[in-house]
């Protein structure tokens, strides 16, 4: 394996100095309440109107959007939808008879608020409105509340407005960053505290979701996005160079990782990136100069093989695929949020109108999570009845177990039934 060209930074870099700040807010926020959440949201997006957006507000949001843009959001909504209700219908309960008398099954609840942030920064994220709330509300959530940062005084960007709404959102928070998620985690000016939080945002985000992990749940760890492209001498050079650029421009600190089987496709990738990134205007073009110099890497492979380890080993965010036998490619690549096989699809398409969610793990978090789906707002729960007659044999076994581990009263809880159940025979409930 060889670098032709090497990151001098990772996607852990700073992570000390924003966990720092992020849990100074939260613990502002908890204690200070509502009033302390929206000192942030004037201190740091200069926002004094309303934090809870109203029906007449989102009403005019839309009614401010052309036709087209409605119909693309429309677009994008059934098709996310449509994918979401695949995934509900993949997922199932039961109930089984383990041994005569003992039926155990499990059930899908789904939790019954969640918390979808939607970025709305440097870029409007009208797709991630459409991705957060249509999943949580095909899996049949009660109370979605969703929330996005403002612009100055503008309130939040119309088209978040209007696809948050048409997704199904109960709630809209005019209000952005930590302040945001802790709004959405404590429940403010909504009544509502989230029971799963999710949605991608910058690192203060994520480091905020990070810290409240356990007091709440959350989608994934997740970072900046990530892209990586694995590519044979077959491949186009243009179309890859473009789609590295278009992850980069996400921010400074976005991954963009080339592994590739041909040092000649490798090398004009390289040469042909300052031009898709000089066709870019600010702020994006800064953005994505500075993620390709300090987060870009070019990797020449020996073997397929030797591709497949290293990207395992990235565990991308997106991974695009633009090589020969892709099939060969989807049976051995392991560690990934979404694949996208061959030049004919993107991370962009993914990204906005394709179907299959696009909040999805980074960091390495792909080596043991996936992306966002209907399943991460249900809870795969467990029940179990029995009859007295299966008491006899799972009730010797636990009292054995029981104390063998040295837990006298789990023994006794089974002695207990035993000897009432049937109070003429005898067991041995001791230790073997």
């Amino acid at each position: 394996m060889q670098y032709l060209k090497k990151a001098s930074k990772s996607p852990t870099t700073g992570e000390d100095d924003t966990r720092k700040i992020v849990q100074g807010m939260l613990t502002d926020i908890e204690a200070g309440g509502e009033a302390k959440a929206r000192d942030y949201a004037e201190k740091l997006d200069q926002w004094t109107g309303d934090i809870v957006v109203s029906t007449q507000e989102i009403e005019a949001a839309g009614a401010s959007l052309s036709p087209q843009a409605r119909a693309d959001i429309q677009f994008a909504y059934e098709r996310v939808e449509k994918f979401a209700k695949a995934q509900l219908q993949s997922m199932n309960e039961f109930e089984t008879e383990l041994s005569p008398g003992l039926i155990a099954g499990q059930r899908l609840i789904p939790v019954q608020t969640a918390g979808c942030y939607i970025p709305g920064g440097r870029y409007a994220h009208i797709a991630s409105a459409v991705m957060s709330v249509t999943t949580a509300k095909v899996a049949g959530v009660g109370h979605v509340v969703a929330c996005s940062p403002t612009r100055g005084d503008q309130g939040v960007h119309p088209a978040i407005l209007y696809a948050a709404d048409l997704a199904g959102a109960d709630t809209i928070l005019a209000l952005g960053g930590v302040q945001g998620i802790a709004a959405l985690a404590f429940g403010l000016f909504s009544g509502h505290p989230a029971d799963m939080l999710v949605g991608p945002g910058n690192r203060f985000v994520a480091e905020a979701k990070r810290i409240l992990y356990g007091r709440v749940g959350i989608d994934m760890f997740a970072g900046p996005t990530e892209i990586a492209v694995i590519a044979d001498d077959s491949a186009d050079p243009d179309i890859i160079a473009s789609d590295l650029t278009g992850q980069a421009e996400h921010g400074p600190d976005s991954p963009a990782w080339l592994i590739s089987t041909s040092q000649s496709l490798a090398e004009k990738v390289i040469e042909k990136m300052p031009g898709c990134i000089a066709r870019l205007g600010e702020p994006n073009h800064s953005a994505a100069e500075n993620a390709w110099r300090d987060y870009g890497e070019v990797i020449i492979a020996e073997s397929r093989e030797e591709a497949v380890k290293q990207s395992d080993l990235y565990a991308p965010e997106h991974l695009e695929v633009h090589t020969q036998d892709p099939n060969w490619w989807l049976n051995h690549l392991s560690n990934y949020g979404s694949l996208f096989l061959g030049e004919e699809t993107t991370v962009t398409y993914g990204d906005k109108a394709a179907g299959p969610n696009h909040i999805l793990p980074t960091k390495g978090a792909a080596r043991y999570s996936g992306g966002l789906s209907v399943g991460k707002f249900i809870k795969t729960v467990t029940w179990q009845r029995m009859n007295r007659e299966a008491n006899r044999d799972v009730g010797a076994v636990s009292a054995r177990i029981s104390r063998a581990e040295g837990m006298e009263g789990h023994a006794l809880s089974g002695d207990d039934r035993l000897h009432k159940y049937f109070p003429k025979e005898l067991f041995e409930l001791q230790a073997p």
